[in-house]
């Protein structure tokens, strides 16, 4: 069964948040961000469109939507568009560079023949999935 299980999070469906493409109008039904807004935060640069999309509606994938709803959080906060943006850069990068220096620990496990490799953490959290799944 390739669907998460209700009581597990939908950010560990990578192959789902890698599909997700979603058109402008569910994006600002879902979040509740006006489509004008969303166009604006675009013209400004602040998100980006998917592009190579034969539609003409403008599409977003995880990453901007993610930075869509993170941007709406702090201006309800009372931030400045610009000093939204600016935080949630500072949490991205942050994040970023905590997985950068994950990763090359799990490379450098693989190079002294330890099993510790992103192929193998992958596997082991599908099969872990998986197993979690055959259960209910």
């Amino acid at each position: 069964m390739n669907q998460p299980l209700l009581n597990e999070s939908i950010f560990r469906d990578f192959d789902f948040l890698g599909k997700l493409v979603v058109g402008i109008g569910e994006v600002s039904e879902i979040t509740g961000v006006p489509q004008r807004q969303i166009r604006y935060w675009e013209d400004k640069g602040v998100i980006k469109s998917v592009s190579g999309s034969t539609s003409s509606t403008r599409r977003y994938d995880y990453i901007n939507i993610k930075k869509i709803v993170s941007i709406q959080s702090y201006q309800a906060e009372g931030f400045t568009l610009e000093a939204a943006v600016r935080k949630h850069e500072e949490r991205y990068n942050k994040a970023e560079q905590i997985f950068r220096k994950l990763a090359a620990r799990v490379k450098t496990s693989s190079a002294n023949g330890l099993p510790a490799t992103t192929e193998h953490i992958a596997v082991h959290a599908k099969q872990k999935h998986s197993r979690k799944s055959h259960k209910s």
